[in-house]
């Protein structure tokens, strides 16, 4: 039975992780100069030039994860992206108390999506998917 779902649900996957990074990168693009702000408050060199390679990565990567292109560097990519940004954004042990379980929880989530993109670093996009057309 899974066998036969192999393709639909990795699509789905996809373009559910896909759903978290595109909005983010087009908020981004809508609120640079916010964006290069809270990126300059956590002590970060450049944040403008932060707040574009942010735009680069989230954007570019959601749709490379859209289309199933270069499917397991776009992966990789968010998957590094993700996990420096966690542990810069969302240091819950540094932290004042009343603020460190939400962070906590952010820390964690970010840590199981940068999950999901290893797995499909590992198994690349599936047959519906740009990279399958190309390799056919």
């Amino acid at each position: 039975m899974f066998a036969s779902l192999q393709n639909p649900l990795t699509l789905v996957g996809r373009l559910l992780l896909a759903l978290l990074f595109l909005p983010a990168g087009i908020g981004k693009i809508t609120g640079f100069a916010g964006a290069a702000g809270y990126i300059g408050s956590k002590g970060l060199p450049m944040p403008e030039l932060g707040a574009a390679l942010a735009i680069v990565v989230e954007v570019g990567g959601a749709l490379a994860l859209i289309a199933g292109f270069g499917t397991r560097f776009a992966a990789l990519a968010l998957a590094a992206f993700t996990l420096v940004a966690t542990f810069v954004f969302h240091n819950f042990w540094g932290v004042p108390a009343d603020q460190a379980m939400m962070q906590q929880l952010m820390f964690y989530k970010n840590i199981a999506v940068v999950g999901g993109l290893l797995v499909l670093v590992a198994h690349g996009a599936g047959a519906w998917s740009v990279d399958a057309r190309r390799h056919a």
